[in-house]
């Protein structure tokens, strides 16, 4: 489990996802003094590691497109065995690090990395760490492990002010290599306090908001729609939301029929990028409800409601229509079992496998394709005080899906753990629950019923 993001600052210890054990805040010496010549925006990424020169694993620093990073057991590979976007990438041995020798002055919301095994080396281990004053770090997110030799995107929820340093430290695998690549920083101008979760029944982030979201121009990456229907942080540069959240029991459900009117959402901000009801078109692949419209029923706007384009993700035809509508289908026969659900869905990753084969991004860009699909749901009989109804012996089924062809309606053996989720996301999944009931909820697998 994870500690709420919103309780995160600067001076706050940090938890480890894997051990739930406090880690101690670490000056890093290798991290030059903060100079006002060294203070940049977030400008200067995605950092792609294509300029600068550095073969050897001495610990130093070099000049990237972003600024100067020292590189401690850690060079910048152009090899075959280097996996990498473009023509190289930084490679990282034993308990090296990547840290950059500047400050971001916008601060850092969310950090996105991509990360794969050098060659035929082992898995190994890395951690993500930042400072708002050039000594001082915390550990954010989770210990990420990196297990394959294809680049994988690991997104980290920072979501620090002002001045931000940041480091990749590698803390397992030994002499087995991890390739970076294609390290990205969005502007965070939110708080360090985000808005709590709703505390109140029935509400869509009654459970908590996992990523810190914020209805705030500045954090386009984070961007909080909080609807009558569901509520979502919606992603502008992917063209997708990040997580869906929504409450569902009986006074959902309705005879309203599916209004098939998928169109632009014309709340997003002004000047931002409208995906259309069209986008999609030729893609193969489904235009993806997150909140789904038979989970809403109860009246035509409400229907109509879940057909707006940032309540979809372009999703695999056989997962969307085989799978996820057999969970979905399964999750309202809850209802009439006498119970209400807290549901969560997002996606993450880059690149899914539709009809028309594998791809990365649709409508010219536009839309980013993801890699993965999850959805957490929250079981709990019809009642009040939902927070404090949520127990350790409390059903939570999470389920973890590739985004391609070929998944079957047997959505049970894609079951894992909230912990797993948040570990591959960055996110704080169930967030407003007690510390004590998210370390043991979020440990379980699910071996409920499927049908």
């Amino acid at each position: 489990m994870r500690y709420p993001l919103r309780w995160l600052t600067a001076s706050l210890l940090s938890f480890s996802v894997l051990s739930c054990a406090k880690q101690e805040i670490t000056p890093v010496p290798v991290v030059a003094a903060v100079t006002s010549a060294a203070d940049v925006s977030s400008a200067g990424f995605p950092e792609t590691f294509e300029t600068g020169t550095k073969t050897s694993y001495t610990t130093g620093s070099v000049t990237l497109g972003s600024g100067s990073w020292t590189l401690n057991d850690a060079l910048l590979g152009n090899t075959t065995a280097d996996r990498k976007t473009g023509s190289q990438s930084a490679r990282v041995r034993n308990t090296g690090s990547l840290a950059t020798n500047f400050n971001l002055t916008t601060g850092a919301g969310v950090v996105t990395v991509q990360h794969a095994k050098y060659g035929s080396d082992a898995s190994s281990q890395w951690e993500l760490w930042a400072s708002q004053n050039g000594g001082t770090f915390t550990k954010k997110g989770s210990t990420i492990t990196t297990s394959s030799t294809a680049l994988s995107t690991a997104s980290i929820s920072v979501n620090l002010t002002g001045t931000v340093r940041l480091q990749i430290r590698k803390t397992s695998g030994g002499t087995s290599r991890i390739n970076f690549d294609n390290i990205t920083v969005e502007q965070y101008g939110g708080t360090t306090s985000p808005p709590p979760p709703a505390a109140a029944d029935n509400q869509h982030l009654t459970m908590g908001n996992p990523s810190g979201a914020a209805t705030n121009i500045s954090m386009p990456t984070n961007y909080l729609l909080n609807k009558p229907e569901y509520a979502l942080s919606y992603h502008r540069d992917r063209g997708t939301p990040t997580w869906v959240s929504w409450h569902l029991d009986a006074s959902w459900s309705g005879s309203a029929a599916r209004q098939n009117d998928f169109r632009a959402d014309n709340t997003l901000p002004a000047g931002w990028y409208q995906v259309q009801g069209t986008s999609y078109s030729g893609s193969g692949f489904d235009r993806g409800h997150n909140c789904p419209s038979a989970d809403r029923t109860s009246s035509v706007a409400a229907n109509s409601a879940t057909f707006l384009m940032t309540n979809m993700i372009p999703q695999a035809p056989n997962n969307n229509q085989i799978t996820w509508a057999a969970l979905e289908n399964y999750s309202r026969t809850l209802l009439s079992q006498g119970n209400e659900l807290y549901i969560i869905m997002g996606a993450y990753g880059r690149g899914g496998t539709g009809s028309a084969g594998y791809t990365e991004t649709i409508d010219q860009g536009r839309i980013q394709v993801p890699a993965r699909v999850w959805k957490v749901i929250v079981v709990l009989p019809v009642g009040n005080n939902d927070v404090s109804r949520v127990s350790t012996s409390t059903r939570i089924i999470a389920i973890d899906t590739p985004n391609q062809q070929g998944t079957t309606s047997n959505w049970g053996q894609y079951r894992t753990s909230v912990d797993a989720i948040e570990a591959a996301t960055g996110l704080d999944v169930l967030s407003a629950l007690p510390a004590s009931v998210q370390q043991v909820v979020e440990a379980k697998v699910d071996n409920g019923p499927t049908l």
